[in-house]
């Protein structure tokens, strides 16, 4: 007899035809009992196989679809804590930066990204995608002033209004892990395992020690840290912040690499944030190359820029401030101890490039790199302000007292040790901030403008290529729900969100746009005071005195980053035109200028603000005279 046989394919049946064999079947024979029963076994069996070949054959191909679908990317988002625009060598930096540069070239570097002049604004932005005074940074709690206090969204930390990137992902299937400053509240309810990452290890402090648990101040002595949601009593065993937090990323990943789940992983480095904590044999490998000044370094470091595309040609330098000596005029010791301090920079920043390294390598040794997103950037600019003197205050303070115990390794052989305070100071934040004026703190481009790498799956642009689209880093949230496969909710826990204010990166990305941005969207920021507004080239500024002129400023940055011609005197119609978005953004946002401000009596502790021309006064650019040799002659008897 004859019959059709089924066969498994890996996606479809197939049949075949299959001829019996008659001399088989007469060496075969059996009664008609058995036979009959022969017959039904084989009829049955026959219908078994024939329903298996028709599920395997609605199954199979639906796993061999799964199979094919694509793997949700893997983020990484690398967040370096006061490192400048131009502090990497990618964006035109003599900084030893292999890695972050590796990341450019297989990436985009964006020149026109903005973030807010501090470090907890930016990152309650970041990680909710609402502003400020609405998700509780609308003031550092530092400095909330006394007509902020209780009133919602000044709270000084990242309010329970506001639903976190980490709970959405976590959410959509992510695994969530997060190392390094969180800066955005100490409480149980507040800290990172209660916003959404399941691994964590926190500095909860706005900075401290690299090597230990010392703080700043004699009211705070001990920096709090948590690791998956629990407060540590201890650090663990040969503790180096950098490492540290490197060392936990690379735990938290691998433990569960392999479980078919994406992650995101926010690594958000203290480093280079002052004090100068290094390992020792980090610490010299730059002796001397700095004692030539910062105007030298600064006016080739936008040469480089400029030749990699990072500035158009015909960029100019922000002014030296104009309490900032010609380097020329000091003595060597001075250069020495001044190139010091930045060596010691150099030396952080190579460090945090080098433990960015090991995270890279880690990834590609498990097979995740090509999969992994990276974003990588400053979170504001350099920091230029003597801050480790504003926390200690005047001789006779607790404070000051508590600084002279703990941070008391004040000799240069000792700086990087524990107890040892370095800060570089404002001529060095300048340079980090090529090409733009001021720095950390304030509202203008050297504050709040940084350089933004972004490299991996989501990314179709011309590899090393450079854009100047206008983004912000509360971008990031719409930006990565959208290549994880989440949205933004309309609610969240029975609570009503509050809008987004980024716009996503998707079409820009993919090359279909240039700006995720129209001519009409805008920017605006308030910290301490001082605010500003952007939309297209134009930028609306006001600042105190003296860094600003109290009153509104009008830049076109995009011809003058630097901001060196005020015009607001000669285009008042632009001028009206984004004072109408200032107000338009202090009434979507509940913006409350403070009563008091870190900066309200700058203007008395500097010198009164004078312009900075080259090669003025004249007299500390003379040199020796030296008449002509054939009139040189011995006095006469």
């Amino acid at each position: 007899m004859g019959f059709n046989r089924i066969e498994f394919g890996r996606h479809r049946l197939r049949k075949k035809s299959c001829q019996s064999n008659r001399r088989d079947d007469d060496r075969n024979t059996v009664g008609p009992a058995m036979g009959a029963w022969s017959k039904k076994l084989t009829l049955r069996l026959l219908g078994f196989l024939t329903v298996a070949g028709i599920f395997a054959a609605c199954i199979l191909p639906l796993t061999g679809l799964a199979a094919d679908t694509p793997r949700r990317p893997n983020i990484v988002i690398i967040l370096a804590d006061d490192m400048g625009f131009s502090d990497v060598g990618a964006f035109g930096s003599e900084i030893k930066t292999p890695n972050f540069d590796s990341l450019a070239k297989d990436g985009v570097r964006f020149t026109n990204f903005y973030t807010h002049a501090s470090c907890s604004p930016t990152r309650s932005m970041l990680l909710s995608g609402v502003d400020t005074h609405v998700n509780g940074l609308g003031n550092m709690d530092e400095w909330t002033a006394p007509n902020q206090k209780g009133v919602p969204g000044y709270e000084g930390y990242l309010n329970t209004q506001v639903v976190t990137l980490p709970q959405l992902l976590k959410d959509a299937g992510y695994h969530t892990y997060m190392v390094g400053k969180w800066h955005m509240g100490k409480a149980p309810e507040l800290i990172p395992a209660a916003r959404g990452f399941e691994r964590d290890f926190a500095l909860l402090d706005g900075a401290g020690s690299y090597w230990d648990m010392t703080n700043f101040t004699g009211g705070a002595p001990k920096s709090v840290f948590t690791e998956n949601g629990r407060y540590l009593t201890e650090l663990p065993k040969d503790y180096y912040a950098t490492k540290t937090y490197t060392d936990k990323m690379i735990g938290f990943i691998g433990a569960n690499h392999g479980d078919g789940k994406p992650f995101f992983a926010y690594v958000s480095h203290q480093a280079p944030h002052d004090p100068y904590h290094l390992p020792e044999d980090w610490r010299d490998r730059h002796v001397g190359e700095y004692d030539v000044g910062w105007d030298v370094i600064r006016e080739a470091r936008l040469k480089r820029q400029i030749e990699l595309g990072i500035m158009p040609v015909g960029t100019l330098l922000a002014e030296r401030m104009w309490f900032l000596p010609d380097p020329i005029v000091l003595a060597p010791v001075s250069k020495a101890l001044l190139g010091k301090k930045m060596e010691l920079y150099v030396g952080m920043v190579e460090n945090l490039d080098f433990h960015v390294g090991r995270l890279i390598d880690y990834l590609k040794e498990i097979g995740e790199y090509e999969n992994t997103i990276f974003i990588t950037f400053g979170d504001n600019g350099a920091e230029g302000s003597d801050l480790f003197k504003m926390i200690t205050g005047t001789p006779g303070s607790r404070d000051f007292l508590f600084a002279a115990i703990k941070w008391n390794q004040t000799h240069p052989n000792a700086w990087g040790d524990p107890g040892s305070y370095i800060g570089y100071g404002p001529m060095w934040a300048q340079v980090s901030m090529t090409p733009f004026s001021q720095f950390k703190g304030w509202l203008a481009e050297g504050g709040i403008r940084n350089a933004l790498i972004v490299s991996g799956p989501a990314v179709k642009r011309t590899k090393g290529s450079i854009n100047n689209g206008l983004m912000h880093v509360a971008d990031l949230m719409p930006t990565l729900l959208e290549i994880a496969g989440a949205s933004y909710p309309k609610t969240h826990d029975g609570r009503e969100l509050p809008a987004l204010i980024g716009k996503p990166w998707g079409p820009m990305l993919a090359g279909q746009a240039e700006s995720p941005r129209t001519g009409q969207d805008y920017l605006a920021w308030e910290l301490f005071g001082n605010r500003a507004v952007r939309q297209g080239d134009w930028k609306l500024r006001w600042q105190y005195k003296p860094y600003g002129k109290g009153d509104w400023e009008l830049y076109n940055v995009a011809v003058d980053p630097a901001e060196r011609n005020d015009l607001a005197a000669k285009h008042p119609d632009k001028l009206k035109e984004m004072l109408a978005l200032w107000d338009d953004y202090v009434q979507a946002n509940n913006v409350i200028l403070p009563s008091r401000s870190v900066f309200e009596t700058l203007e008395d502790q500097l010198p009164q603000r004078v312009p900075v021309d080259a090669g003025y006064p004249a007299l500390i650019y003379k040199k020796q005279f030296e008449p002509p040799k054939e009139m040189m002659a011995d006095p006469q008897p």
